[in-house]
């Protein structure tokens, strides 16, 4: 098993974007195709519980669907809920045992380990969608960043970077001397350059 990525910086950022976030910005475009910021939000509050769930592996009654991404569905707390499930996402995927056996997130079964990495770049990627939409900076870790490339990249390569279905679109080719997070969001199928004015 490969070393266990610390989710907390992750978490703890992607909360103080959404700290960052002002009410008249929910409406804006972000780098996800067709996806406003208020809707990417509501994914983001899904994917908390769906990973949290996955890493503790005790899962509510009835089958767990994918996170959506439906702006009216935005529960009206989500600026003090979301940030408290990021804090318990991060405490939950801290535990070796997160990282063993099968677990399932969005009605997928999968191992855990690869769990702990799709969450990882769940919080990274959607982070900086998230800073870009709303005109925040955006500084990941460098480990981070290595950690999502090393998941990322493989899984891109087997797609033949056509992209892969419900995780993320097809690879734009940037510069090969792009920064580490230039790479990594365009492996995820968005452009590096896009700002809130595209």
């Amino acid at each position: 098993m490969t070393a266990m990525p610390d989710l907390t910086p992750a978490a703890q950022r992607l909360a103080g974007l959404l700290a960052g976030v002002r009410d008249h910005q929910l409406t804006a475009p972000t780098p996800c195709t067709g996806t406003s910021l208020a809707a990417l939000i509501d994914h983001v509050n899904g994917l908390t519980l769906a990973f949290t769930w996955a890493a503790t592996k005790d899962f509510p009654d009835g089958a767990s669907p994918p996170p959506s991404a439906d702006a009216s569905a935005l529960p009206p707390d989500w600026r003090a809920r979301i940030p408290e499930q990021l804090d318990a996402l991060a405490a939950a995927w801290r535990s070796p045992d997160a990282w063993q056996g099968m677990t399932k997130a969005g009605g997928i079964d999968l191992p855990g380990e690869d769990a702990g990495h799709v969450a990882m770049n769940e919080l990274v990627v959607h982070g900086w969608d998230m800073a870009r939409a709303s005109g925040q900076p955006y500084d990941a870790g460098t480990e981070e960043i290595e950690a999502c490339l090393a998941f990322v990249a493989p899984t891109v390569e087997q797609s033949g970077g056509k992209g892969v279905e419900g995780l993320f679109g097809p690879a734009v080719e940037i510069p090969g001397d792009a920064p580490a997070v230039d790479r990594l969001v365009a492996l995820t199928g968005r452009d590096p350059s896009w700002t809130a004015a595209s």
